[in-house]
């Protein structure tokens, strides 16, 4: 259309420019691609860098993963499951690789698979300002299946059941649904 109108009156031509990197901007960042699962037991939930891995008091572990606004913002199942509770929690909008993050706004899921009750969190960033469940709760979901959506940079918390220690590293690169996070 932009180039249409830039035919008749060369100032639509100036507006293009933007329009298009900015419509480009978008195809890129709202990219979904098909993925094989990776091998591990249990998978990242995310693409992104590891920010940081935490053991908590009740014996589990949280492996926080940091997604750029470069990253594919698609969150999977880290594995199969029942989707036993989805809930939102409002709060801030700090930068996402902040430790006062913890306070953003976040979907907090809880899923009944093999291993015992596997913890998420979707922590929703200083752009971020949306997170977009896909599935309900009762849901059964596939390894690796897609469960949500966090638009514009944000970060992903997947909580190790008690016993199992992770096969990443703080600054490891992780890709949604492949890159395994523990060593079964």
């Amino acid at each position: 259309m932009t180039s249409l109108l830039s035919r008749r009156d060369r100032r639509w031509a100036l507006a293009a420019v933007p329009l298009t990197a900015l419509t480009g901007g978008m195809l890129w960042f709202f990219r979904d691609p098909e993925r094989t699962p990776g091998t591990g037991r249990i998978l990242s939930p995310a693409d992104g860098v590891v920010q940081s891995i935490d053991p908590w008091p009740d014996g589990r572990t949280r492996v926080a993963i940091f997604m750029s606004p470069l990253d594919v913002h698609v969150n999977r199942a880290p594995l199969a499951g029942t989707v036993t509770s989805m809930k939102h929690m409002p709060g801030g909008f700090l930068p996402a690789f902040n430790k006062d993050s913890d306070t953003n706004e976040r979907v907090v899921w809880h899923l009944d698979t093999a291993l015992g009750d596997i913890e998420l969190v979707q922590i929703a960033g200083a752009v971020a300002r949306r997170i977009v469940p896909y599935v309900t709760v009762g849901a059964k979901v596939g390894r690796a299946e897609r469960i949500g959506l966090i638009r514009l940079g944000s970060r992903v918390d997947v909580y190790l059941p008690q016993g199992i220690a992770p096969a990443v590293s703080v600054g490891d690169k992780t890709v949604a649904g492949v890159t395994g996070l523990d060593h079964g």
